[in-house]
């Protein structure tokens, strides 16, 4: 008789467990079930012209199961493009016009079923596009090997600057491209002549100024400053003559190369010869015994490895003994130090321990790194470095360079 009992106990149990399931089953496809009933139209409260566009702001349908806001039309350039937006808001943006010409937009609702709505037809007149905004208060000023460019762009829009550059009937550009609202770049590599400028401005739909001529500047003649007058401050820098290595091998001109170790021109600072630890910032400080500004600078690494694991001329670049990040100071007085930048020269090596063939050929070439603004005029160059490439034991760096404007 128990056993008997148990048994339909455990019938009535899986019986209800299958009403159960068959209960959800039959709920969940009902909830998913496609309805093939279009959603109503949005209802327009205003259209707030910008400059290239419009903000369309409206009342959504009551539906319960709308996706989102579909908005297409015609850009200047004659494509037609669309513009959606979810169902969590109540306004969309137009963009890619040029001018006040009216633009007619057709707004349609989609739901989750993918229903589209009859739709609407509206008709918004843009203001004039930012980018001639831009080409308005674009500026230029000199400076060492090359210009500098600057320009306000209030919408905070992806523009594209075209910088002409013509000199002697020559003519060559460079294209500048930021969505910031401020934008100051500099554009080097030019020579110390007069130079004619000319400039537009594109934005992110192709749609393009007239060509504005901003007149003829003459870049400031950049050169490489001389280091033979180039001293150690033993007292305020690190310690980096063990081994082969010697501190004033930093600006001896020559660049380490990987092919053999007859050059050695490194320093390598050693924890042992340093108190027993890599203490960071490890300083070395310069006296360049005369007066210069500087706007950019190289550095190399070490390039020699002692018994390579593969090949005997492959580089020592971006190992775990080479410097990787570091900061610039510069002072009259070895007292007040101006900080100019902090720089890093990264680290290419991938998941599988390889370098791209294009970042070994930047590090023998030398990092290239570039001030924001032109040095102030100094003395004394602290060149304190932060981090290397993970040892806890050496840091090796070759050679630095600086360039701007010498012996002042």
């Amino acid at each position: 008789m128990k056993k008997l009992k148990e048994t339909f106990l455990f019938r009535k149990r899986l019986k209800f467990i299958w009403v159960y399931v068959l209960i959800l089953m039959f709920g969940c496809e009902s909830e998913n079930i496609s309805d093939n009933d279009p959603p109503g139209d949005v209802l327009i409260v205003s259209i707030e012209p910008t400059n290239g566009g419009a903000l369309i702001n409206y009342e959504l349908p009551s539906d319960n199961d709308i996706l989102y806001v579909r908005a297409e039309y015609v850009n200047a350039q004659g494509q037609k493009v669309f513009r959606v937006s979810s169902k969590h808001k109540t306004s969309l943006e137009i963009s890619g016009m040029i001018d006040s010409t009216p633009v007619d937009v057709n707004i349609k609702v989609v739901d989750e079923s993918q229903n589209i709505s009859e739709g609407i037809n509206i008709s918004v007149t843009p203001q004039r596009s930012f980018i001639f905004d831009i080409l308005e208060n674009i500026s230029l000023v000199e400076d060492l090997g090359g210009v500098r460019v600057s320009w306000e762009n209030v919408e905070e829009k992806t523009v594209f600057v075209y910088l002409f550059i013509e000199v002697n009937g020559i003519q060559e550009f460079r294209i500048l491209s930021s969505n910031s609202r401020n934008n100051s770049q500099f554009v080097r590599g030019l020579a110390a002549t007069p130079t004619n400028f000319s400039i537009k401005v594109e934005d992110f739909d192709g749609n393009e100024t007239p060509i504005r001529d901003v007149g003829q500047y003459t870049p400031l003649f950049e050169e490489k400053i001389a280091k033979d007058t180039w001293t150690l401050v033993d007292n305020l820098s690190i310690n980096g003559n063990a081994y082969e290595g010697s501190t004033v091998n930093f600006w001896d001109d020559i660049v380490d190369t990987a092919a053999t170790n007859s050059d050695n021109s490194y320093f390598i600072i050693n924890r042992a010869d340093n108190g027993g630890v890599l203490r960071w910032p490890l300083d070395i400080v310069i006296d360049l015994n005369k007066q210069v500004k500087i706007n950019r600078f190289k550095v190399w690494q070490r390039a020699f490895w002692y018994n390579a694991p593969n090949d005997p001329l492959e580089p020592y670049y971006y190992q775990a003994e080479n410097l990787r990040t570091f900061d610039i100071y510069v002072s009259n007085d070895k007292l007040e130090w101006e900080l100019v930048g902090s720089y890093d020269i990264g680290d290419p090596m991938n998941s599988e321990g390889i370098i791209p063939g294009d970042k070994l050929e930047e590090a023998a070439l030398g990092h290239d790194f570039s001030l924001e603004e032109i040095s102030p005029q100094f003395r004394y160059l602290k060149f304190s470095i932060t981090a290397n490439f993970g040892s806890d034991t050496f840091v090796h760096g070759s050679e630095i360079s600086l360039y701007g404007i010498d012996n002042l």
